[in-house]
C-alpha cells in the first residue's frame, strides 16, 4: 500500500501502525498527489491512503487520475473540516473515507476491507457526506469517467429481489444483515449484490448508496451506518 500526506509525521505514524501487520506491506510514502500518481504507476499498490489538502496536486485530482487509470483503490484520509472536498473525492472515485483520528485497528480493518474489493465510509460521515452530496445537486452533476449519475429508468434492469437488496445495501447493511432480513443465504445475497452493481454499472457499495439517493430509493435519514462488504 501507498501512503500520501504532506506531513512527514503523519506518513511515519501510519507506516508504523500498518507495517507491523503480517498481511500489509507499505511500499512507499509520498508528500503530494503528483508524486502519488507517479508512485502508483511504478509500485501498483492495492490501496492508497490519500490526504486531501496537499501542494502541487491535491488528493482529489490525484484520486481522479489514479482511479481513472486503474492504478489502485483510494481511501481518503480526512479531518472532515471541508465537506466539499469529501463530496468531490467520492465523485472522483474514492472507495471510502477514513478519519485521521481513527483507532489503529480501524485503519488496519479499512485497508484490509478496501484491498479485498469492498468500499467503506467511516460511520461518523456516511449520512452527512452522501446526503449533502445529493442535496447539493448530485443528480444534476455531469458524470465523469469515475462517477455515476443515477436515473430511475435504470431500476428497471433489476429484479424485485435485487431492488430490495439494493435498498438494504444502501442503508449500510452487511450481507449477513441483509440475509437475515430477507431470509436468504449470505451466498445468495452476495450474488444479488454483484448483480446490482453489474446491472447498474456501479463500481462498489459507495456508488450504490449515491445511486439509491439519486433515484429516490432512500432518504438521508434511512442510512444508519457505513457501506461494507
Amino acid at each position: 500500500m501507498l501512503i500520501v500526506d504532506d506531513q512527514h509525521l503523519v506518513r511515519s505514524g501510519f507506516t508504523m501502525m500498518l507495517s507491523v501487520e503480517d498481511d500489509i506491506e507499505v511500499v512507499g510514502d509520498v508528500a503530494n498527489g503528483e508524486l502519488a500518481v507517479a508512485a502508483a504507476r511504478e509500485l501498483r499498490p492495492d490501496v492508497i491512503l490519500m490526504d486531501v489538502q496537499m501542494p502541487v496536486m491535491d488528493g482529489i485530482e490525484a484520486t481522479r487520475v489514479v482511479v481513472g487509470a486503474d492504478l489502485g483503490r483510494v481511501v481518503i484520509l480526512t479531518t472532515f473540516d471541508r465537506d466539499d472536498y469529501l463530496f468531490d473525492a467520492l465523485r472522483a472515485g474514492a472507495s471510502g473515507f477514513l478519519l485521521k483520528n481513527a483507532e489503529p485497528e480501524q485503519l488496519v480493518d479499512a485497508v484490509r476491507s478496501v484491498a479485498g474489493g469492498h468500499a467503506l465510509l467511516a460511520p461518523e460521515v456516511t449520512t452527512r457526506v452522501i446526503a449533502a452530496m445529493v442535496t447539493q445537486g448530485g443528480a444534476t452533476t455531469p458524470a465523469t469517467a469515475t462517477s455515476h449519475v443515477g436515473s430511475a429508468e435504470q431500476l428497471d434492469r433489476l429484479t424485485e429481489r435485487e431492488r430490495e437488496v439494493l435498498v438494504l445495501m444502501a442503508q449500510g447493511k452487511s450481507n449477513g444483515e441483509i440475509a437475515r432480513e430477507l431470509f436468504l443465504g449470505e451466498a445468495t445475497v452476495k450474488t444479488h449484490v454483484s448483480n446490482c452493481l453489474a446491472k447498474l454499472h456501479l463500481r462498489d457499495r459507495v456508488q450504490a448508496v449515491v445511486f439509491a439517493y439519486e433515484v429516490g430509493l432512500i432518504r438521508p435519514a434511512e442510512t444508519r451506518t457505513h457501506p461494507r462488504g
